[in-house]
Order: C-alpha cells, then sequence, then structure tokens
C-alpha cells in the first residue's frame, strides 16, 4: 500500500514544487521530513508540478519506501499528518492521510484539478495580500467583472489550448478538457475558478492574463472562441505573475 498524503503550501519561499539541487522546494522538504519520521529514504510522488511562488491549498502526493511501490510503517494512519508537520516547516501543512492501493498513481489518476487565480483591484496596495495575489492598481466595474465571466465560460469544453501555453513547451498534445471556468467577487477580491482534466505550461496563468485584457477592454469576451481556435499565442493575454496562482482541488 502506497500512503497518501494531502497538504498544502505558501509558495512563496520554495522554488516551486519539484526537488531541485541547491534550492528549497516542497518535494525537498517532505524528503526530509519522511526520512526523520519513518527512519529511511522514501519515494514522494506529486499530483502535478507547480512553479515558483504559485501556492497550494490541496495538493497530492504519495509515499513509498524508495524504490518500492509501498511503504512500510507501524504508526497508525491517524496520527501521521501531526506527526509530519512536526517535522516539516510552517509554510507546508498535511491535512490528511490514508492508505490507497499499490497501483494508485497520484498524477495520471486524477479526474481533474481545480484552480483559483486571486486578483487585487485597489487603489492601494494590501499588505495581507503580498504575495498572495495580483495587485492591479484600480479599480474594476461590476459589468467588467461580468464580462470576464462571460468570456471564462468560453474555456469550458475540450479544446486545443496551444494559444494558452508558453511557448517553447513540448508535450505530445495540447488538447484539454475543462470541466468549468468562472469569475466572482468579493470585495477588492476577484477570482477566476477553472479545473480541468489537465493543464498545460502556464495555462491558467495565460487565461487569467487574458481574462484581465477583457476586463481592461482590449480583448472582447466573444473573442475568446476565436483565439483558442487559432492556437496563436500571440493573441491571448500576458502570463499573469505566479503569485496569484493556487492549486485548489484535486479530485480523484
Amino acid at each position: 500500500m502506497k500512503l497518501l498524503l494531502r497538504i498544502s503550501y505558501l509558495g512563496t519561499d520554495f522554488c516551486g514544487y519539484q526537488i531541485q539541487k541547491d534550492k528549497r522546494t516542497v518535494q525537498g522538504e517532505l524528503n526530509r521530513a519522511t526520512k526523520s519520521l519513518f527512519g529511511r529514504d522514501c519515494d514522494i510522488t506529486g499530483c502535478s508540478r507547480t512553479d515558483s511562488g504559485v501556492h497550494a491549498r490541496d495538493f497530492c502526493v504519495t509515499v513509498t519506501n524508495k524504490g518500492e511501490d509501498h511503504l512500510d510503517t507501524e504508526i497508525n494512519v491517524c496520527k501521521i499528518p501531526r506527526a509530519l508537520c512536526a517535522h516539516l516547516p510552517e509554510d507546508i501543512s498535511v491535512k490528511s492521510a490514508e492508505w490507497v492501493d499499490s497501483s494508485f498513481h497520484p498524477r495520471y489518476d486524477v479526474r481533474y484539478k481545480e484552480y483559483i487565480y486571486r486578483i487585487n483591484v485597489c487603489s492601494v496596495r494590501d499588505p495581507f495580500e503580498e504575495g498572495r495575489s495580483l495587485f492591479l492598481p484600480y479599480t474594476l466595474s461590476d459589468e467588467d467583472v461580468f464580462k470576464m465571466d462571460r468570456a471564462a465560460a468560453n474555456f469550458v469544453g475540450k479544446h486545443d489550448f496551444s494559444a494558452f501555453m508558453a511557448s517553447g513547451s513540448t508535450v505530445e498534445s495540447t488538447v484539454r478538457e475543462v470541466v468549468y471556468a468562472s469569475v466572482s467577487r468579493e470585495g477588492d477580491i476577484i477570482t477566476f475558478r477553472v479545473a480541468a482534466d489537465g493543464f498545460l505550461y502556464n495555462m491558467v496563468r495565460i487565461m487569467a492574463g487574458t481574462l484581465i485584457s477583457v476586463a481592461q477592454g482590449k480583448i472582447d469576451p466573444e473573442d475568446i472562441g476565436d483565439i483558442i481556435a487559432s492556437g496563436c499565442r500571440e493573441r491571448a493575454g500576458m502570463t499573469a505573475a505566479a503569485h496569484g496562482l493556487y492549486l485548489n482541488k484535486v479530485v480523484y
């Protein structure tokens, strides 16, 4: 059996999820914590990768003995989250732990993942949002937010999202199915929410940048379908900053 952990982390001080030599990463911290708790080197397999500065409210990893498809431990699974948190820094938390079959894969068995992108629209910066949302120093009307929501609805469906992928990326297929996409507002915070069976590199950040262009009147909401069909990265909006992005939910 593998151990499945659901974790959350504040990505501000991490160089992304995946381990990198001489850099602080989420996977690196998990490697150290699991070795301390279980007394052996472990393999940590994540549900996806996140870039430097990107956050996660729900991120899934499996833990196994290094080079094997199972984990040996006599620790009660209910006690593992708290025990691991004692070995982790304050910007990572283990929310839950459960046993799953050895054939389970945290990436390939995902039905869909939900990301959110948070935008702070205000005339002055909010220090409590620093590094946790994209600051835009101007106000948006409710009509602007409605246009963003209308535009987001055009992402839904199975499409070739080449226009919303970072240039230079190489993948076997650029087709992804978006389950839902919407934009809402609460006070000064605008939230773009999108779920799909998979995401291309920088896909959500480019979507968010495109929706900002919609709010600014640079792109019409009804043009999103044409941009998708064009496959042309230059027709979409900017790549929004990493610190506004959160992996919010992983569904198996």
